[in-house]
């Protein structure tokens, strides 16, 4: 049978009824009777780049990348403004055991050498995933597609290794988008809005109108130019001087001089985003229980929310999804800042006075001022944190997760079993704490295949507990989505997954006169 898409069993299935809403809901509401204007150039800003920026889906790691993904490629499907997977390059997704999937592709779409696009394409993207000389980013979630194989020239079927009812959400990460079959090392030729026609990792990346692009009008811009500018009060500069058109990560310190320009403003998007302070469960003292509870007792969430992000953010527990997620569980006792626990652990460990070393960059948004807040307290606590403040640049692959205490910076995903098997599963690439746990393993495996969704909960709600218990993350708070545009740009609508409407926006939007 064909499982619904509908918002009580939205993972399970794209059935062909939706085949037609591939395209998400356009604008805000000044926009519904808007005429969209076609032509214009604008420069984007985003917070990160380096030499390793990549047009190879595989390897994408940074919201960098995820947005010139955006603009040049597609995937099966996409997450709409209420995280369903809703269909782009495929018609529809059905199984009747959730371990089998029946894909139909969209005909007559093209590449933007000019070749079509079938099923071979379909299967060469999703299989290169499991060659380890790709060096996947989803390596570990692409484990479990048994086999992929064309089972007509617009139709792929794949097997998966267990059941997995989230399989169209797993499909809409910017990952798993279609690239052309034999291409081993992808240059952006894909059959998204926008073709490549200069980039250089590090600088910057420019786009022009893909004119024939699948969806007849799109897009309604001409030029497109991508930059990365680290430091936020840079950025904004950049936006109210005119020399950028939209910036992502605005800090909410920032807010109202964006306002007040009068030609500017911001779209604000809660989110599942978080900046979290890993401690490496491989190093010293980290690894040792006492000192993580001592650390999670140290974190005052409130301040943080208050004080750094000025109240546009959710309060966290030290798990990572979100309290207006459908699967998050209430029955998790909230960690609070408590001096006198957190000095006994302290004392348990044998860390009173012992001064550590604590790594931040303005690159995991917010870490800087939190690990000041957390030497102030730990100092209180007798635990002596010494902060090193890094650079942006290069901190991904420089410092992240290469010293005892770093901080993450963790981008949305829509599902649970996504979060949990990039970020938590013992085996994964991003397990960023190098945590180990048999039964959460277990418990990630069976929720995948469990076709209730009350059990489902309740299997995700126990992992909630285990992480928020054992697990060597401290999550302060989840951090909603700030762009800052010219007002100029139409068309934009906040989609949680990420901003820039998500990634997606390039399609969607248009700059009046």
């Amino acid at each position: 049978m064909a499982l619904s898409a509908s918002p009580l069993s939205r993972r399970a299935a794209i059935a062909g009824g939706l085949a037609g809403a591939g395209l998400l809901a356009l604008g805000r509401t000044q926009d519904v009777l808007a005429v969209p204007r076609r032509g214009g150039s604008i420069r984007i800003a985003t917070q990160s780049s380096s030499t390793s920026d990549t047009l190879d889906p595989a390897k994408a790691a940074l919201a960098t990348d995820y947005v010139r993904l955006g603009m040049v490629y597609e995937g099966l499907t996409c997450p709409d403004a209420a995280l369903n997977p809703v269909p782009m390059l495929a018609e529809s997704l059905e199984s009747a055991d959730r371990r089998i999937w029946t894909i139909r592709l969209r005909r007559g779409v093209t590449f933007h050498d000019g070749g079509d696009f079938t099923a071979a394409d379909v299967v060469w993207s999703l299989l290169r995933h499991k060659e380890a000389a790709v060096g996947s980013k989803l390596a570990s979630i692409a484990a479990q597609f048994a086999s992929v194989r064309a089972s007509g020239r617009h139709e792929v079927t794949l097997e998966l290794t267990d059941a997995n009812a989230d399989l169209p959400a797993i499909l809409s990460q910017p990952q798993f988008a279609i690239v052309r079959k034999g291409e081993k090392h992808p240059r952006g030729n894909g059959t998204g809005p926008f073709r490549i026609t200069h980039f250089q990792p590090g600088v910057r990346t420019v786009v022009e109108r893909n004119r024939n692009f699948r969806v007849p009008g799109r897009p309604y811009l001409d030029r497109i130019e991508l930059i990365a500018i680290p430091d936020e009060v840079s950025r904004v500069n950049a936006l109210l001087a005119g020399d950028c058109q939209m910036i992502n990560a605005v800090n909410p310190r920032s807010i109202r001089r964006i306002e007040q320009s009068g030609s500017h403003a911001v779209m604000a998007t809660p989110s599942g985003l978080y900046t979290d302070l890993i401690m490496r469960a491989d190093g010293m003292p980290t690894g040792n229980p006492h000192f993580v509870q001592a650390v999670k007792h140290l974190v005052d969430r409130p301040l943080v929310k208050r004080a750094l992000f000025r109240g546009h953010a959710t309060i966290a527990n030290d798990q990572p999804i979100p309290p207006f997620h459908p699967y998050y569980n209430p029955n998790v006792p909230q960690t609070v800042l408590d001096l006198d626990r957190a000095r006994w652990h302290i004392a348990r460990a044998g860390l009173t006075g012992v001064r550590i070393p604590i790594y931040c960059s303005p690159a995991a948004e917010g870490s800087v001022d939190m690990a000041s807040i957390l030497q102030e307290y730990g100092a209180r606590a007798g635990l002596e944190l010494a902060v090193n403040r890094v650079p942006a640049d290069g901190y991904w692959s420089t410092h992240w997760m290469r010293h005892p205490l770093t901080f993450g910076n963790v981008n949305p995903r829509p599902t649970p079993d996504l979060l949990f098997s990039l970020f938590y599963k013992s085996s994964a690439d991003w397990n960023e704490s190098g945590w180990r746990n048999e039964r959460f393993d277990r418990l990630l495996k069976e929720a995948r295949s469990q076709p209730d969704q009350t059990l489902r909960k309740e299997l995700y709600g126990e992992m909630q507990q285990i992480v928020h218990d054992r697990g060597g993350t401290a999550i302060p708070v989840f951090i909603s989505l700030i762009d800052g545009y010219d007002k100029r740009i139409r068309g934009l609508k906040p989609i949680p997954i990420g901003g820039f409407m998500g990634y997606q926006f390039s399609q969607h939007i248009w700059l009046d006169s």
